[in-house]
């Protein structure tokens, strides 16, 4: 299956979330599952599953962990979990990373 992925800065992925309040770290988010579904992970739900207090945002994390794996094949998805959970916007940096090398590759 082709790379639906789009090549974004880094850098403009850990900065602008603080320009926007945070806006812009949950529009990556919704924005890159969507690649990662086109670019044939497995199935990550949609993002209304945020609503459901405490374990709805971890199950989408972890769901959205695995399709990174399996779409970049860089990190696993622990650890991809462990980037987003922990470090927040720096995991995402590091993510999108990730994402724009595997664009690179293909």
């Amino acid at each position: 299956m082709q790379c639906q992925l789009t090549k974004r800065s880094p850098i403009a992925v850990f900065f602008l979330p603080f320009v926007t309040l945070g806006i812009y770290a949950w529009y990556w988010e919704i924005k890159t599952k969507g690649e990662l579904n086109r670019s044939g992970a497995e199935h990550i739900p949609t993002a209304w599953i945020w609503l459901i207090p405490i374990v709805g945002s971890i199950w989408w994390l972890w769901k959205y962990s695995k399709g990174v794996e399996q779409v970049t094949g860089k990190y696993s998805a622990a650890l991809t979990f462990v980037l987003l959970f922990l470090l927040g916007i720096i995991g995402m940096a590091i993510v999108q990373d990730a994402f724009n090398a595997t664009i690179d590759q293909k």
